[in-house]
């Protein structure tokens, strides 16, 4: 079964000349994570995002009608910052993957099965 890992940061995470040296933290910590998933064989994929500065709405009204607004669709302390796509055999090997996302303090991860229809 397929799985989303939703990576949940605070917005001003990365902040700063200290936050540019916890982000290449992370990041080194992401790489060994995909290390840890390839040795041991879990199909995965995954990315980063850019800060909800850069993000897009588009909203559809109870009419049917759309706009479009800057920024996210809800205002939140914390973002959707990355996520990871993998493949598992139930919610607790999910989740033993899930707990090993390196997030900064405060942050959180949503582990979400894919729908199924039909």
């Amino acid at each position: 079964m397929k799985y989303m890992l939703l990576i949940y940061e605070p917005e001003d995470a990365y902040a700063g000349e200290a936050g540019q040296k916890a982000l290449m933290d992370i990041v080194g910590k992401h790489m060994k994570l995909g290390e840890e998933l390839r040795a041991a064989k879990v199909q995965y994929g995954g990315g980063a995002l850019q800060p909800t500065t850069t993000a897009t709405t588009v909203r559809t009204g109870a009419d049917g009608g759309q706009t479009l607004h800057d920024g996210p669709f809800a205002e939140t302390r914390e973002h959707l910052g990355g996520y990871y796509e993998i493949e598992a055999k139930d919610l607790d090997e999910a989740l033993h993957w899930a707990r090993k996302i390196p997030v900064t303090p405060g942050g959180m991860i949503e582990v979400r099965p894919h729908a199924s229809y039909g």
